[in-house]
């Protein structure tokens, strides 16, 4: 079966999870993507380690479906391999500050002087404007600047999400843009740069909070997991574990209020619509910890779902590969590495098309596995590449 993405090559100079996560989704949908690494190996390869070698999770998850390239991007002598790569290239994904992009040749107007159509997506802390321009930054200050910390967990210390969800959302919202790049150029012929950072995130993510602190000075406060405008909105205590619960809209309401048996809040003042709902959360949360904490977690999900509420069992990570849906939706393929003690659960395309799915294909790449490979391709001989090696530039 043929991939959307076929025919398209991407070089990917990311590093984390902004960037290599949107070259990955291009990958899965069948984009040929290079990795390039410099000749140690990229930052991120070794976060966390899980096998002989030292790679982590996050890079052999992130990096399927690529080819792995070694190179000093700043070696003097990189200059002619970054043309070729760059010349054969359709996109270009890098995650650096500006200052470095340009120091390395990898800022858009060297891309555009040896590839004028060339797609550019630069993702970036805080965006190509500015008086951040050049700082360099990670998820968990974007959360922290975009006010989401002074709003999670309890109150005290802002905390922030164990889920770096800014670097996750700013790679979607940046494959998003080099797909509609692509769609672009086929009509004009020409590139341009897709600009993603992780503020600009960070602001979409937090709009509708941030909108009613502007608008009618609304000042929100730390609440654990308990929603602002709708209750039951929480986790709850049953017997032997957890489940979060989120009931929205008078109708939903109506059917919790009628399981738990406190059918007299349906018509309570306090508990007229969502909003209200929300500021009485206590009254409501009282009748449901009063239900929920007689039953097991199996019984309380039962019932609720029996009475069509959302509701889900709290996981620890160990249950979630065993959860039927997760099974069912084969969510995640077991994918062997060398070097790891046992083969690795790495979650499918998160989006499956109808008619061309994504696929996880073949593994992430060893340090330097294709450099060789592409560099014959780019048409260097033997002779050349071993030069380059024994010289320090791969």
């Amino acid at each position: 079966m043929n991939l959307p993405l076929e025919g398209i090559r991407v070089l990917d100079f990311g590093r984390y999870i902004a960037g290599p996560y949107c070259a990955m989704l291009l990958a899965d949908m069948g984009a040929e993507v290079i990795r390039i690494e410099r000749r140690e190996g990229g930052e991120d390869r070794n976060v966390s380690p899980i096998t002989e070698s030292g790679e982590g999770p996050m890079f052999i998850g992130f990096n399927r479906n690529k080819k792995g390239i070694t190179l000093d991007p700043a070696h003097p002598e990189s200059r002619e391999i970054k043309r070729r790569l760059i010349a054969s290239a359709d996109v270009v994904i890098a995650n650096l500050p500006l200052d470095v992009l340009a120091k390395l040749e990898l800022d858009y107007e060297s891309l555009k002087a040896i590839k004028p159509d060339v797609i550019f997506g630069r993702v970036s802390t805080y965006g190509h404007e500015g008086p951040y321009a050049n700082r360099v930054g990670f998820d968990p200050v974007i959360q922290a600047m975009s006010g989401a910390m002074t709003l999670t967990g309890t109150p005290g210390v802002p905390i922030r999400s164990v889920v770096p969800f800014e670097d996750f959302g700013t790679a979607l919202h940046t494959a998003f843009g080099v797909m509609v790049a692509l769609f672009n150029r086929q009509k004009t012929g020409r590139g341009q740069i897709v600009d993603g950072s992780l503020l600009a995130t960070g602001m979409m993510f937090m709009q509708s909070l941030l909108a009613e602190r502007y608008v009618l000075d609304i000042v929100r406060q730390q609440q654990g997991n308990t929603g602002y405008t709708a209750a039951p909105s929480d986790c709850y205590k049953t017997k032997d574990g957890w489940v979060m619960v989120a009931v929205i809209g008078q109708p939903m309401f109506k059917r919790w209020a009628r399981l738990v048996g406190r059918t007299d809040l349906i018509d309570e003042p306090r508990c007229v619509d969502d909003l209200a709902r929300g500021n009485n959360s206590e009254l409501i949360n009282a009748a449901m910890d009063a239900w929920i904490s007689k039953l097991t977690t199996e019984e309380a999900i039962q019932q609720l779902e029996a009475a069509r509420v959302p509701c889900g069992k709290v996981f620890q990570l160990g249950e979630v590969f065993d959860d039927p849906q997760v099974q069912a939706r084969g969510l995640f393929r077991s994918m062997d590495y060398p070097g790891s003690p046992k083969p690795i659960p790495i979650p499918n395309t998160p989006v499956q098309l109808s008619e061309t799915p994504g696929s996880v294909r073949h593994r992430a790449p060893m340090l330097g596995e294709h450099t060789n490979d592409v560099l014959s391709e780019l048409g260097f001989s033997a002779e050349e590449i071993e030069q380059y090696r024994q010289r320090g530039v791969i």
